[in-house]
Formats: structure tokens, C-alpha cells, sequence
């Protein structure tokens, strides 16, 4: 679709409009936000569009739309999808070899699972090599309250965190502030800075990790947005 309107406003609902004509959802559901903060945001990703919109170049949007579409109609469904990432989150699994690997593993990995443990009263196994274990089903639950306590707007930011870094633990303390985005980012992509010391920097794996970065810190973005 091509640009047709002249101005971007937020009107008194915080819903985005362009000239007189509110914004909606692929669902054709009002475009409303949370915050003002993100509507702002959301508006200015509209007034970027010079010709023709294109979605990838609007991060805001695409997950508000998705709040409100996909999440929102069955919230509980959603947060079942997320949670099921506990079961076999990232920070559990450690390298058997070599001894360099384990140890930067370690560093990176237990304060977040400490972190995890404590706030929400759990316990999690800690499995060498990539055969799953299954994790306590009291960890499960109390992980899966966590994620289903969110609003839509918050969940929905946490799907693409979680998904992309690969650890629930992770996602919920950045969403709690106990963690900041770089961090974790540096935590979760230890196995990859690993591997890229021994042989080498790949061109298509260093362009794919930035376009996996570009998403990361639009969901990071989202869910600061909401405050």
C-alpha cells in the first residue's frame, strides 16, 4: 500500500490516525495502545513511510497489531505457547567440551538461572550436552504464572525475546529490569562468539545474528515503551 495521507495524530483513545482515518489491525480492530509513550512511537513509524509502507521497517506496529489480534483473543493459549520454552530454555543446556567453553558458559548462565530460582521459588536442571531432560513441573508452572500474569501488550513482547535468545529465564528478567538488553544479548550469543574465535567470522552467520539483533531490541523497545 502506498502512502495517502498527509498527517499522523494519536487521538484522546491513543489510537494512531492518518488525516481523519484511524488506524486498524489486519483484524480491522482499532489500533489503541496501552501507552502514550508507545503510540508516539508507533505514529512516528507511520510519518517515516515516505512511498510505499513496508512492514519490516515497522517493528512497533507489527506487534501491536499482534497484541491485539493473535494475543489478546486468547491470551492463555499465547502464554502456553511461551512458556512451553522453560522446558527446554537455553541457560539449562551446557557444551560437555571444552573446558574454555564450559567456563564462559557458567559465567554467563548461572546468575540468570540464580536469578530465576530465587524470584520465583524453583529449581532448575542443569543438563550437559543437548539430550532433553525434563525440567520440574513445578518450575513449568510457576514460570508459566509469570508469563500469564502479563498484559497482551507485554506478552506479545515477550514471544519475540524469548524465541530469538532461546531462554524464558532471560526474557522475564529483562522484562523485570533485573538484566539489560546487552547482556543478555552477550550471554545468549556466548556459544556463537565461541565458535566465531576458533574459525573465523562467517559472512551470512554475523548477517543473520544482526538481523536476529534488529528484531531482539524492537521487542526491547516494545516492552519499555509500555512503562
Amino acid at each position: 500500500m502506498k502512502r495517502f495521507w498527509q498527517s499522523v495524530t494519536i487521538d484522546a483513545d491513543r489510537v494512531v490516525r492518518l488525516d481523519d482515518r484511524p488506524v486498524r489491525t489486519p483484524g480491522r480492530v482499532l489500533l489503541a495502545l496501552p501507552a502514550i509513550a508507545l503510540a508516539e512511537a508507533i505514529a512516528e513509524e507511520w510519518r517515516s513511510i515516505t512511498e510505499t509502507i513496508d512492514p519490516r521497517a515497522m517493528p512497533l506496529t507489527g506487534l501491536a497489531n499482534a497484541a491485539i489480534d493473535r494475543v489478546a483473543p486468547d491470551p492463555a493459549a499465547f502464554a502456553r505457547g511461551i512458556a512451553a520454552y522453560a522446558e527446554s530454555d537455553l541457560l539449562a543446556y551446557r557444551a560437555e567440551s571444552p573446558a574454555e567453553l564450559i567456563a564462559r558458559e557458567a559465567a554467563a548462565w548461572d546468575p540468570p538461572l540464580a536469578w530465576a530460582e530465587a524470584r520465583y521459588d524453583v529449581h532448575f536442571v542443569r543438563v550437559t550436552g543437548i539430550v532433553y531432560q525434563p525440567q520440574p513441573a513445578e518450575t513449568i508452572a510457576r514460570l508459566h504464572e509469570a508469563v500469564a500474569s502479563r498484559d497482551a501488550f507485554a506478552m506479545v513482547a515477550l514471544q519475540p525475546l524469548v524465541t530469538i535468545s532461546g531462554t524464558l529465564v532471560g526474557s522475564l528478567m529483562l522484562a523485570e529490569g533485573a538484566i539489560d538488553a546487552d547482556a543478555l544479548w552477550q550471554a545468549v550469543t556466548v556459544d556463537e562468539t565461541w565458535q566465531a574465535e576458533q574459525w573465523g567470522e562467517d559472512a551470512e552467520a554475523s548477517a543473520a545474528r544482526a538481523g536476529r539483533r534488529r528484531e531482539f531490541d524492537a521487542a526491547v523497545r516494545f516492552l519499555s515503551l509500555l512503562a
